[in-house]
């Protein structure tokens, strides 16, 4: 097993969140390791908590339990101001259990057919916990866009080809690695972890 002081275990199955977790992690010291280099079959723990950061912590908790590992899972999602916040912390699950994203995006914008380009804003929310020995800890990073009508981009996963950066006009989809982690949700929740973690 990996020496807990220097390690910090990526919590997630999710290989798109895990590429973009150690892309804004780079600035720490810890050796960073995912799931998928531990050879353990772990199964996902049921996501219980009534928002991100309990889900966040929740995750983070399971893995520190089951590994020895200080953690850093994260919980996000999409809140559409139009469909009174949902799909919320059911974001990964919005069109069932096992459907695709491409199911997820379809499911979202017939929800959203006939809803005028004013009244479509929305916002990524992102909470990331660390949980260590004697340590837990949360940080939480919002990105407000607006939902487009189609899904543009090749980037990103989940929702991204149809959030739109007011900024730039782009979705996250089409926005390069680099230029979404300037303002991304998670990106400001994982800053502030970042910060945290150069201290300990």
């Amino acid at each position: 097993m990996e020496n807990e002081k220097y390690s910090l275990l990526i919590a997630t199955q999710n290989e798109g969140k895990v590429s973009e977790l150690r892309n804004l992690l780079e600035g720490t010291a810890f050796r960073l390791i995912s799931l998928a280099e531990i050879s353990l079959a772990i199964p996902a723990p049921d996501e219980t908590g009534k928002t991100f950061a309990e889900n966040a912590l929740l995750k983070a908790r399971y893995y520190r339990g089951l590994t020895g590992l200080r953690s850093l899972a994260d919980d996000s999602g999409l809140e559409v101001d139009a469909l009174d916040g949902a799909p919320g912390i059911l974001s990964a699950r919005y069109a069932g259990k096992g459907a695709s994203q491409y199911e997820m995006i379809a499911k979202l914008l017939r929800e959203l057919e006939g809803v005028r380009d004013s009244e479509r804003r929305a916002r990524f929310v992102c909470a990331v916990a660390i949980a260590g020995e004697n340590l837990e800890k949360v940080f939480e990073g919002t990105c407000e866009g607006v939902i487009g009508h189609v899904a543009r981009g090749e980037n990103g996963f989940g929702y991204d080809p149809v959030f739109i950066d007011p900024e730039t006009g782009k979705t996250f989809a089409e926005l390069t690695t680099s230029q979404k982690s300037l303002f991304s949700h998670r990106s400001r929740a994982v800053g502030q972890a970042c910060e945290f973690l150069k201290r300990l």
